[in-house]
């Protein structure tokens, strides 16, 4: 996939996107306004050191460098019980000194004498009283207890650089950091899902799809929600863009065979409900309308359609002739005024592929080559049963019917597979249902109006 590919999958899958972000947004709203409110307030804390009037430079240097080094020490005081607990009684809280510790964090510049106590509270005046206590009496335990030293050139003493005030804004939760970080993982789980699904998908979205399952694609019909109310184009707006459509595909197929010969083909499809009786029946009347005399043959007998397309008589049909019950000039139809013909199915018998397969339908495809410029049968799904399997060792080859965001890509291929294993031909695939809108229009909207040779 490129960077085409992956926007295409994104935008086909937008909904998925914008409601993964709107989640997300939601999610990080819900949990900053779940969270409690906290208010921090801080009190900085310097340890000076005291030499004396004739303390030396020396002595001076010595006495900082001390400084220095016990103020990582000084840092772990703050939070002790010792320090603690005389807050704990002063300011009348109800908590232990273990609790009051996981409330308070010490900060210490690098190679540097101040130390930064932050106290974090529910309530903004508390915080404050805790942590100007907490100087309070670290300033007494450094002073009376930890630096009594008797005859020390020097001495330690905590001088209070700033006190703690009442915090006006609280400190959590960030309601904008919370709102943006839920938005951001939102999309991002969006986007992850839209990518995955377009990963998974295996179904034909582009002719490049086609191209590399199983070949040359022979035409592309565009999308119409009206298909199945008027599924013969040609004969019903034969100036809508999908005639134009069938009319390129026509071109294209009167390439596949010589002049001086009969092309027979098999028209099918890999699964069902893919369009291949609607573009076998619009591909012979686009042939007759050319002036080649054509016969279309209803081989699908399972699920015969043709009749019923076409709006003729299907009681008797190919079954009939094929058991020899009847002959193939008493029942093939003229359809309008033109040069094709339509053979329909018959009766449906229940050994389909037994009878497709006899010399009475091979001697059947000879007469009808011997009659005609094209034949064009309309054969069942190669996957589900073998008949078009079995027809297309008789035929110039068979030209698979692809639906697009329905036929999957595995099966198109298991289907061009299953016809070659049967030493049968795939000349290459139409394309339906290509749609006109959405994130595949240019893709497929532009090819099923009309992009491919006209006649």
């Amino acid at each position: 996939m490129d960077l085409r590919d992956y926007i295409r999958v994104l935008r086909r899958h937008l909904v998925v996107v914008i409601a993964a972000t709107l989640i997300g947004l939601s999610a990080g709203t819900l949990a900053a306004l779940l969270t409690p409110q906290r208010y921090e307030a801080s009190t900085q804390l310097m340890v000076a050191v005291d030499t004396g009037d004739s303390a030396t430079s020396w002595e001076m240097n010595q006495a900082n460098s001390y400084a220095q080094q016990v103020v990582e020490s000084y840092r772990r005081v703050v939070t002790s019980s010792l320090v603690l607990q005389p807050v704990v009684d002063d300011v009348g809280l109800d908590f232990t000194t273990q609790q009051l510790a996981s409330k308070v964090d010490v900060g210490v510049a690098t190679r540097g004498v101040i130390l930064t106590v932050t106290v974090t509270d529910a309530n903004p005046g508390q915080a404050a009283r805790i942590a100007n206590a907490i100087g309070d009496s670290f300033s007494t335990v450094i002073t009376d207890r930890v630096e009594q030293r008797d005859g020390a050139a020097y001495s330690i003493r905590i001088v209070p650089l700033q006190t703690a005030t009442v915090p006006t804004t609280p400190a959590a939760p960030n309601v904008p950091m919370y709102i943006a970080l839920g938005t951001l993982l939102g999309l991002g789980a969006g986007i992850g899902i839209a990518l995955l699904r377009g990963t998974l998908d295996r179904r034909i979205r582009r002719i490049e799809d086609v191209d590399k399952a199983i070949g040359p694609v022979l035409g592309g019909i565009a999308l119409d929600p009206k298909a199945a109310a008027r599924p013969l184009i040609m004969a019903n707006a034969p100036r809508d863009p999908r005639a134009e459509a069938y009319r390129s595909l026509r071109t294209n197929v009167r390439f596949l065979f010589p002049i001086d010969e009969t092309g027979v083909f098999v028209v099918t499809s890999a699964g069902p409900a893919e369009g291949k009786s609607t573009t076998a029946a619009n591909l012979a009347i686009a042939l007759g309308e050319a002036g080649y005399r054509v016969a279309l043959v209803d081989a699908d007998l399972r699920k015969p359609r043709v009749a019923g397309l076409l709006g003729i008589e299907g009681a008797i049909g190919l079954t009939d002739v094929l058991i020899g019950r009847v002959a193939v000039n008493d029942v093939i139809q003229r359809w309008g005024r033109g040069t094709f013909f339509a053979l329909p199915a018959g009766t449906v018998p229940p050994n389909p592929a037994e009878l497709l397969g006899s010399d009475a339908m091979r001697t059947l495809i000879d007469d009808l080559k011997a009659a005609f410029d094209v034949v064009i049968i309309d054969a069942p799904p190669v996957l589900p049963v073998t008949d078009a399997a079995v027809l297309s060792r008789l035929t110039t080859g068979v030209i698979l019917v692809v639906a697009a965001d329905v036929t999957s890509g595995d099966h198109l291929a298991a289907a061009a597979d299953r016809i070659t294993a049967a030493d049968g031909r795939v000349l290459g695939a139409v394309v339906t249902m290509l749609p006109i809108r959405g994130a595949d229009k240019t893709a497929y909207g532009t090819y099923g109006y009309g992009a491919l040779a006209k006649s």
